[in-house]
């Protein structure tokens, strides 16, 4: 059982945190749940729900973090993780770590080594690019969407401009004629290895690192990466090939010097504020599993 039992809030304390997160939350559920009863897609307000495992209603469900104690809640609202004493209703951070430590511990030292790293900001979101390399329209993954470019333009601008991905997740959807352009070959095994903070891929994955951390991390902070990735999957589809002007997405055409500044403008900016949000997750982690117990 979880030793600390320090701070403890007050029903009038935590009851408004938990309704501010589901609100915050269901801004963001209500319109991609309304497309998903009506079979209308979007390739990205849709995006964080259908490539990320972690369910709508998993997102909105509130978790105070380790080392808080919950006055007058009921255990029945937060499941077999927490336990109760007379103090107050807390999260049995031992049982947590116990059936996760392993991927406790993978992900700890990946956002450890991605910090400890300097931020690269060359890739100018050729990523994209090389998912649709000498594809057709038809077989590209969002082909309800044109191009900009022709094929043969596109596969021109990747070409001219080389691909140097480091991210593993990103990669793996390159097509096959676009992998021996990149740069580096990424793989799962290496990930800890290449992984570099100016990635807006990586960045873009602190909201799967939180949820899986989930019920470890606060909630709001999950939010708070949910909410860092929303605005990098809008940048990293405004800068691919796809046209997306008709959703309200204008292009980052960084297939000119012009958009390609743009881009690593945006890109830094990102990385700045992901700084934040990995040193807070590593902290709030470290809290949850202190060194002597990992």
């Amino acid at each position: 059982m979880t030793a600390a039992l320090a701070p403890a809030l007050d029903l009038a304390d935590w009851q408004p945190r938990r309704h501010a997160h589901e609100a915050r939350v269901d801004a963001w559920l209500t319109p991609h749940l309304a497309r998903r009863r009506t079979g209308v897609k979007h390739p990205v307000e849709d995006f964080l729900f259908t490539y990320y495992s972690h369910r709508p209603a998993q997102l909105r469900r509130w978790h105070p973090g380790a080392g808080v104690v919950l006055r007058d809640a009921d255990p029945a609202g937060f499941g077999p993780d927490y336990t109760a004493a007379a103090a107050g209703l807390t999260l049995d951070t031992d049982r947590v770590r116990a059936r996760r430590a392993e991927s406790i511990a993978w992900i700890r030292t990946l956002l450890a080594a991605t910090a400890g790293r300097p931020a690269q900001f060359g890739c100018f979101g050729m990523h994209e690019w090389a998912m649709v390399y000498r594809q057709t329209q038809e077989q590209v993954r969002h082909n309800a969407w044109p191009l900009r470019l022709s094929p043969a333009a596109t596969a021109a601008v990747v070409e001219e401009r080389g691909v140097r991905c480091s991210h593993f997740d990103a990669f793996r959807f390159f097509t096959a004629p676009a992998r021996p352009l990149n740069v580096l070959q990424p793989t799962r095994e290496g990930q800890h290895a290449l992984e570099q903070p100016g990635c807006l891929h990586a960045n873009m994955d602190l909201y799967k690192w939180a949820y899986k951390l989930s019920p470890l991390v606060p909630s709001e902070l999950v939010a708070d990466c949910f909410a860092l990735a929303r605005e990098i999957r809008a940048l990293d589809m405004r800068a691919s090939p796809y046209d997306l002007a008709d959703l309200g997405y204008p292009p980052v055409r960084v297939e000119t010097p012009e958009g390609r500044a743009e881009y690593a403008a945006a890109q830094r900016g990102f990385a700045e504020r992901a700084a934040g949000l990995r040193a807070r997750l590593l902290a709030a982690l470290d809290r949850a599993v202190p060194a002597d117990r990992r």
